[in-house]
């Protein structure tokens, strides 16, 4: 028998489609096993090929009977041939798609109409090949044939961007805009009209009836409840250790990362309303007017939704440039509109770690629109008050628990629209405060936790008749109450030589007591808070706030560095990712700490290769010991150095070996922390400095990411 290759590539289709009847008839039974898995991966890279060429073999087989083609020997012999291909390319293909459909998280009725439209094209395109020749093969055949192999391929498709990129994929852009509804503010549920938007537009093209991924499906909250094959979605209460931030966290980059690089990521603020649900327990029910006016869901909700009809405010000015907002918008910044197609703007600014007037000095850009402006807890002096006197549209103001004493608040007279201000938990006085209380609009004060009396609150009462002054607790004895937690009054953490402690409690006669051995403060052996407190070396506080007929405050931990000297200029002799960058080397030395949110824009991260950097004196010091501030979270491959390298010496040419420090490796119990890694060795005088962090090139077995190289996140060094 003589070998042919078009008669090889013939019983290659037969056997082809044997094999699929097989996968058909017997499919629940079979398991791929894993090396055939990748396979089954290449079926979307794959299938474009028997797309184009069925289509170009149907066109022509379609006109095969025309009186010019038929009895052209080379026409009809490369439909022939081109259809053969086709049909054995769509075979390979479906052979590949059902390879990959038993792997998790393709079900549903989507997938069997892929399936199905996808098997007929193979035995339709085999059945023509074979049959094509035959003398009741006419005219009306082929084309009825064409019509329908076409018909398959392009239903076949959509199904298959349907399982792919969701339903709507291709209409989507010009129909959700007219499809989504807002929903008053004042009729709006927080899981229904806030939350589930956010998954719907962002997680549902792969969590879904139809394709869940991770066995994970997000089309109602049993499913965001049960969650997947990884474990829960989140822990109700605790987003610090809910898989839903964690895998939002992760670098883009990350195969983990959600939702995956390439589909549309979630804003900012999206994250932010996430985490504040998680955080608040994760209710479904409740409505967003039942949180506090203050309350920062509640806030960036309002963002989401229609306004509230029945406190619609007209304003009388122009709508700022959305590019200068959105250039205003960054990791301790928001500035948002208070409703949509509303030219009013608010501003939060977080993180007193990083605050700096000119983060307000750069809000000037939209002095026009601000209308709310949100400051607690942040070291706001009264020399800042000048700046904000400048948002002439101004109604709400909260500097509650800031630097001021009050010297600096007649700058706030030209503020003629102001009616709400609070000042609580500030050292202003009667005699600053009495400029500002006469002020027209002015209708709410809030004034508690601070040096003014009751009998001068009267007199504050008696120089504005419209005007509220929210006084606080009174404490009567009768009701005991669980107290909060005592806050830190110093605005930073990090000294040279000497650093006084400040610990403040928003209610007056409390007792602070703290510990610096790492225990837990109780309210009788433990030290007693009293101003003069000095700290001088590296030190934990611990603190707990205590007072008669109240349940005592939960523990607070504070700690402070000492850093004695500072480096006159520093490089980096290897580079940063580059979309954890903070400032620069600066960042290093700037005593400005970071926290857990890796994306807050403190940190420097290496992943890549190690941290090398060199640090310059232009007068020598004395150095002793070396100290890295940096973070460890396991399940975004955050881990500490695995080793540090200090180098010393009178240049960067002539450097020697000062000390290293190895950590011990990662064990899977490790919880997240800011950890400080320090190497000590014997007393150098030096004018050049080189650190080598060495990032840990093989995560470990028992990691998710095993085999990947871990992160290092870096936010400041220590010098002594």
């Amino acid at each position: 028998m003589k070998f042919t290759l078009k008669g090889f590539a013939g019983n290659l289709l037969f056997a082809a489609n044997v094999f699929i009847l097989f996968m058909l008839l017997f499919g629940k039974e079979i398991i791929v096993p894993y090396w055939l898995q990748p396979i089954g991966r290449l079926h979307p890279m794959v299938l474009h090929f028997p797309i184009v060429i069925l289509m170009l073999a149907m066109l022509l087989e379609f006109f095969r009977f025309k009186e010019n083609y038929a009895t052209e020997r080379f026409y009809q012999n490369f439909v022939s041939w081109l259809l053969l291909v086709g049909a054995l390319f769509s075979a390979v293909t479906v052979i590949m798609g059902l390879f990959l459909s038993k792997e998790e998280g393709y079900t549903g009725s989507v997938l069997q109409w892929h399936k199905w439209t996808g098997v007929s094209i193979v035995f339709i395109a085999s059945l023509i090949y074979w049959c094509r020749d035959f003398s009741w093969y006419k005219l009306g055949v082929s084309r009825v044939g064409a019509i329908v192999i076409v018909s398959c391929l392009l239903a076949t498709g959509h199904f298959g961007a349907t399982l792919t990129h969701g339903e709507n994929f291709v209409l989507g852009p010009v129909t959700s805009a007219e499809e989504t509804v807002k929903v008053p503010v004042e009729q709006a549920l927080v899981f229904k009209d806030v939350v589930m938007p956010i998954f719907t537009q962002k997680c549902l093209n792969c969590h879904n009836l139809e394709k869940a991924k991770g066995s994970l499906i997000m089309t109602d909250s049993a499913g965001l409840f049960k969650g997947g094959k990884s474990g829960k979605l989140f822990v109700p209460g605790k987003p610090e250790i809910s898989l839903l931030l964690e895998r939002i966290h992760l670098p883009e980059d990350e195969k983990k990362h959600m939702p995956p690089k390439g589909k549309p990521q979630l804003t900012a603020e999206e994250v932010a309303i996430l985490k504040l649900w998680v955080k608040g327990n994760a209710k479904l029910k409740g409505k967003v007017t039942e949180l506090a006016q203050g309350d920062s869901l509640r806030v960036l909700a309002t963002a989401f939704l229609a306004p509230e009809q029945s406190a619609e405010e007209k304003f009388d000015f122009a709508m700022a440039d959305e590019q200068a907002v959105s250039k205003l918008n960054n990791n301790y910044r928001v500035v948002y509109p208070i409703a949509k197609e509303s030219p009013a703007l608010a501003v939060n600014i977080y993180n007193k770690d990083l605050y700096k007037p000119e983060m307000l000095k750069e809000l000037t850009s939209v002095k026009q629109q601000i209308i709310s402006l949100n400051l607690n807890g942040l070291p706001v002096k009264d020399a800042d008050l000048k700046i904000i006197g400048q948002f002439t549209n101004l109604r709400k103001l909260n500097l509650n628990f800031t630097a001021l004493n009050g010297e600096g608040l007649k700058e706030l007279k030209p503020l003629k629209h102001l009616s709400g201000l609070s000042l609580s938990g500030t050292s202003v006085n009667y005699a600053a405060v009495k400029q500002i209380a006469t002020m027209p609009e002015l209708k709410q004060l809030a004034l508690w936790n601070t040096q003014i009396t009751p009998a001068e609150i009267e007199q504050l009462q008696k120089l504005n008749g419209n005007l509220e002054v929210i006084k606080g607790f009174k404490d009567d004895g009768k009701s005991p109450a669980k107290l909060n937690l005592p806050r830190i009054g110093n605005e930073k953490s990090v000294f040279s030589k000497s650093i006084n402690l400040d610990i403040k409690h928003a209610i007056n006669g409390v007792q602070i007591r703290y510990t610096t051995d790492g225990s837990e403060p109780d309210s009788i052996k433990s030290l007693l808070y009293k101003k003069g407190v000095v700290i001088t070396q590296n030190t934990t506080i611990k603190a707990k706030a205590y007072k008669k007929g109240w349940f005592g405050s939960d523990a607070v931990s504070f700690t402070f560095y000492r850093s004695t000297f500072k480096p006159d200029s520093i490089v980096f002799l290897t580079s940063a990712n580059e979309k954890y960058r903070a400032s620069g080397p600066e960042a290093l030395t700037d005593s400005q700490m970071g926290t857990y949110d890796i994306n807050a824009g403190s940190w420097i991260g290496f992943r890549e290769h190690n941290m090398e950097a060199l640090m310059f004196f232009n007068q020598p010091v004395n150095i002793s010991a070396v100290s890295l501030n940096v973070m460890q979270q396991l399940p975004v491959y955050v881990l500490p150095p695995e080793e540090v390298e200090i180098w010393g010496g009178p240049d960067k040419n002539k450097l020697v070996l000062l000390g290293k420090t190895r950590s011990r490796p990662p064990l899977p119990a490790d919880e997240k922390a800011l950890l400080n890694v320090e190497t000590k060795f014997s007393p150098q005088k030096i004018s050049c400095l080189k650190i080598v962090a060495k990032n840990l090139k093989k995560l470990p077995k028992w990691h998710p990411g095993k085999g990947e190289p871990a992160w290092i996140f870096i936010d400041e060094v220590f010098l002594n």
